[in-house]
C-alpha cells in the first residue's frame, strides 16, 4: 500500500501548490470581512470551516503522497462505486438537503459534505484505469464503446438530478481529455462530444436558469438587479482595482454587492485588492501548476499514472480557469468555485487530496525520464 520509492517527490510542484494556497488564505480572510460586516457568527463559522478543511486537507495530502499510487488503481472502481453511492445518499430524506435550489450535501452533524466531490476523483480514477484496460479493446462494441457510454451516461443522469450543471461540465471535458491522451480513434471522442452538445442544448432548452445565464454572457446589462447583478458587480469589482489595486483588505464590492465574496466571486475581490498586476500573477501560478503537473504527467512511469496526474490537473485547472472566465465575462457564469481559494471544505480537502496522488507519481519518475 505504501509507497517503497526512496526518490522525494517534486519539490518545483509542492511549491508552486504552496504558493497558490498562500495566496488563496490571504484572499479568503479578506473576502471573508464582507461576511463579518452583515453576519459575524456566519464569519467564524466560515472561517472554521475553511480552517478545518485547509488543516484536514494537508494531513490527507501527507497521508496519500506516501500511498503507492497503483492501490488506487486496484481499488478503482470501488472507489467511484463510493462516489456513486455518496451522490446517491444526498437524496435521502434527513440525510441529504438543499440549499439554493439544488440537492448536493450530506449533513453529517455540525459538518455538511458534497459527495461529488469524491464522485469526481473516483471517476478519474477510475476511468484512467478503463481506459489503460480498453486501449486494445476499443474495436469490439461491448468491451469499448458500450461501457464508455455507460460510464458517462451514469455520471450525466446524476449530476442533473441534483441538479449539478458545473460538475457534468468539468467530468465531460476531463474525460474527454483522458480520452484523447490515451489514445482512442478521434471519430470516437469528436462523436461523444456532438453528442455531449445536442445534450447541453436541449437541457439549455428546458432550464430557464441556464438560459438566463447564456443570455446574461451574451449580453451582460441585459438584467442588472437580476441574472446580471453578480457578472456586472464582479466587472466593476476587477475595474475599480485599476494596475497595482485598491490593497490587500480594501475591496468596497465584498460588503455589500458581490454575492458571495469568499465563495464564486473570490476572483473579484483578488482583482479589486491586487490590480491587474496581482490577477494576472495568480492566473500565472495557475499556469506554472499545469506545466509541471503535465511536465510529471509526460514522465510518469506507466499509462495508467500518465492518465491519472493528467486527468487530475485538467480537472483542478478546468475548475480554476471556469471560474476565472465566469468572472471575467469570458464564460457564462457556472458557480464553479476557484480551487485552493474559494470557501468550501470538501473542496479543499479533495483537492489536496489528489495533490498528495500526484505528488506520490512524481516520486517514481526514473533519472533516465526526468
Amino acid at each position: 500500500m505504501f509507497s517503497d520509492s526512496k526518490k522525494a517527490f517534486d519539490k518545483p510542484f509542492l511549491i508552486i501548490v504552496g504558493l497558490l494556497l498562500i495566496v488563496g488564505v490571504f484572499s479568503f480572510v479578506s473576502a471573508s470581512f464582507g461576511v463579518l460586516a452583515k453576519n459575524t457568527s456566519k464569519f467564524y463559522g466560515i472561517l472554521l470551516n475553511q480552517s478545518l478543511g485547509l488543516a484536514i486537507g494537508l494531513t490527507v495530502m501527507w497521508f496519500t503522497s506516501k500511498i503507492n499510487y497503483e492501490f488506487w488503481k486496484k481499488y478503482a472502481f470501488y472507489i467511484f462505486l463510493l462516489g456513486v453511492i455518496g451522490v446517491g445518499l444526498v437524496f435521502i430524506p434527513g440525510l441529504g438537503f438543499s440549499h439554493g435550489g439544488a440537492t448536493r450535501w450530506l449533513n453529517l452533524g455540525p459538518f455538511s459534505f458534497q459527495p461529488v466531490e469524491v464522485f469526481k476523483i473516483g471517476f478519474i480514477i477510475y476511468f484512467a484505469a478503463w481506459l489503460g484496460w480498453t486501449k486494445t479493446e476499443y474495436k469490439r462494441m461491448k468491451s469499448g464503446i458500450l461501457p464508455l457510454a455507460i460510464l458517462f451516461t451514469l455520471g450525466v443522469f446524476l449530476m442533473l438530478k441534483q441538479p449539478d450543471t458545473k460538475s457534468l461540465l468539468l467530468l465531460v471535458g476531463s474525460g474527454g481529455a483522458m480520452s484523447y491522451l490515451a489514445g482512442l480513434p478521434k471519430k470516437y471522442i469528436f462523436t461523444f462530444f456532438i453528442a455531449v452538445l445536442i445534450g447541453l442544448a436541449g437541457l439549455v432548452a428546458v432550464k430557464p436558469y441556464l438560459l438566463d445565464r447564456i443570455q446574461t454572457f451574451m449580453d451582460p446589462s441585459l438584467d442588472p438587479q437580476g441574472s446580471s447583478f453578480q457578472l456586472q458587480q464582479s466587472l466593476i469589482a476587477i475595474g475599480s482595482g485599476g494596475v497595482f489595486g485598491r490593497g490587500l483588505g480594501q475591496s468596497i464590492q465584498k460588503f455589500s454587492y458581490l454575492p458571495e465574496p469568499q465563495g464564486d466571486s473570490i476572483f473579484a475581490v483578488i482583482g479589486e485588492e491586487f490590480g491587474f498586476v496581482g490577477s494576472v500573477l495568480v492566473v500565472l501560478l495557475y499556469v506554472a501548476f499545469a506545466q509541471r503537473a503535465f511536465w510529471i504527467a509526460a514522465r510518469s512511469p506507466d499509462n495508467y499514472s500518465r492518465l491519472v496526474v493528467s486527468g487530475l490537473a485538467i480537472l483542478l485547472l478546468a475548475q480554476s480557469f471556469l471560474n476565472i472566465a465566469s468572472i471575467t465575462g469570458l464564460f457564462p457564469l457556472t458557480g464553479v468555485p476557484l480551487v485552493f481559494m474559494s470557501h468550501g471544505g470538501t473542496a479543499l480537502i479533495i483537492s489536496l487530496f489528489s495533490i498528495g496522488i500526484i505528488l506520490n507519481i512524481s516520486r517514481h519518475i526514473t533519472k533516465k525520464q526526468s
